[in-house]
C-alpha cells in the first residue's frame, strides 16, 4: 500500500488553511455597523464614486491577528499607499494586511517544500524570491494604482485650474470655484476637491484641509499650487492672479512633459529593435545564403 509523502501532506494542509483566509481578505464586505456609520457620515452629500474614504470591516479575529503579526511601519506604509491610491473600497488596509500575510505564508511554505524536495542553490533562490514577491504583491499593486492616480491628477490639474480661474473672475469665491470644478469633474482630482470641501465643512481649518490635500495626493504640481494658495491667503494676494499664473505654469509643464516623453521614444525603441526585429531580419535575409554556402562546402 503506497503512502503519501509528508511534503505533499504539508502542502495540502497549507493550501487548505490559506484559501479561506485569502478569500476573506479579498472578498469580505464591511460589517453592518460600519456601513451604517458611513451612511450617517455621507447623508445629505452627493460624493462621486470613490470620493468618500472606504470604511474597512470591523475588528474581527482575523483582523486583530493580522495587525498583531504585521509591524507598525508596514501598516503605516500601507495607509500612506492607500491614501495615494484614493483608498479604494475594495482594498481596505486590514484586508491588504491579511492578504500580505496569507500570500507570504503560502509562498514560503510551498518554497520550503520545494527546497527540501529538490535541494540546490537555484531552488532556494527561487523559493526566497517567490516568497518576497508574494509578500509585497499587495503593496506593489497599490503602489501601481497610486501612480496611475497621480498621473491622472497631474493631467487634469491644468484644465481644472482654468475652470477655477474663470469661475473666480466671474465673481465666485475660491471655495465656490473649487466646488464647481469638483461637481463638474469626474476624475480623481474632482474627488479630492470634493473631499477637501467636506473636510472644511465639518470644521477643519482651511489651511490644514489644503495641506492635507497636497499630502494625500503626493503630486508635486498640486503641492506647489496648494502652497501658492496658502501663501496668497496669508498675505492677501489676489487669488485670481494666483490661479491664472498657476494655470499657465501647469500648461507649460504639461507640454514640456509631453515633449520629453516624445524625445524618449527613439531611445526606448532601440532595445526592441536590436533584440527582436534585427535578428529576425538577418535570419530572413541571410538564412538562404548561409544554407547555400553550407550546401556548397558540404558538396
Amino acid at each position: 500500500m503506497s503512502t503519501v509523502p509528508l511534503s505533499v501532506l504539508l502542502a495540502a494542509v497549507a493550501v487548505c488553511a490559506a484559501v479561506p483566509v485569502l478569500g476573506w481578505s479579498l472578498l469580505a464586505r464591511p460589517s453592518a455597523a460600519a456601513v451604517q456609520a458611513r451612511d450617517n457620515l455621507v447623508r445629505g452629500l452627493t460624493p462621486t464614486d470613490g470620493a468618500a474614504a472606504a470604511v474597512s470591516s470591523g475588528p474581527g479575529l482575523l483582523t486583530r491577528m493580522a495587525r498583531g503579526l504585521t509591524p507598525r511601519g508596514t501598516v503605516a506604509r500601507l495607509n500612506r499607499l492607500a491614501g495615494t491610491a484614493g483608498r479604494p473600497a475594495e482594498w481596505p488596509v486590514p484586508r491588504l494586511v491579511a492578504a500580505k500575510l496569507v500570500l507570504g505564508t503560502v509562498a514560503g511554505v510551498l518554497g520550503l517544500l520545494l527546497a527540501t524536495s529538490r535541494p540546490g542553490v537555484l531552488t532556494v533562490l527561487v523559493a526566497v524570491v517567490a516568497t518576497v514577491v508574494a509578500y509585497f504583491l499587495p503593496e506593489l499593486l497599490l503602489h501601481s494604482r497610486g501612480q496611475e492616480r497621480q498621473e491622472a491628477i497631474a493631467l487634469e490639474l491644468a484644465d481644472t485650474l482654468d475652470q477655477m480661474t474663470i469661475a473666480v473672475e466671474a465673481g465666485l469665491g475660491f471655495e465656490s470655484a473649487m466646488a464647481r470644478a469638483g461637481s463638474n469633474g469626474k476624475g480623481p482630482l474632482a474627488e479630492e476637491l470634493v473631499r477637501t470641501l467636506q473636510d472644511i465643512a465639518v470644521g477643519q481649518p482651511r489651511r490644514d484641509a489644503y495641506l492635507a490635500l497636497a499630502e494625500r495626493t503626493g503630486v508635486t504640481d498640486l503641492r506647489r499650487f496648494i502652497r501658492a494658495v496658502v501663501q496668497a491667503d496669508q498675505y492677501g494676494v489676489s487669488i485670481a492672479d494666483v490661479l491664472r499664473t498657476q494655470a499657465q505654469e501647469m500648461r507649460l509643464k504639461r507640454r514640456q512633459r509631453a515633449e520629453e516623453k516624445a524625445m524618449q521614444i527613439p531611445v526606448k525603441v532601440i532595445f526592441p529593435l536590436i533584440l527582436c526585429i534585427l535578428p529576425t531580419l538577418f535570419i530572413v535575409l541571410l538564412g538562404p545564403a548561409v544554407m547555400d554556402i553550407a550546401e556548397a562546402f558540404s558538396g
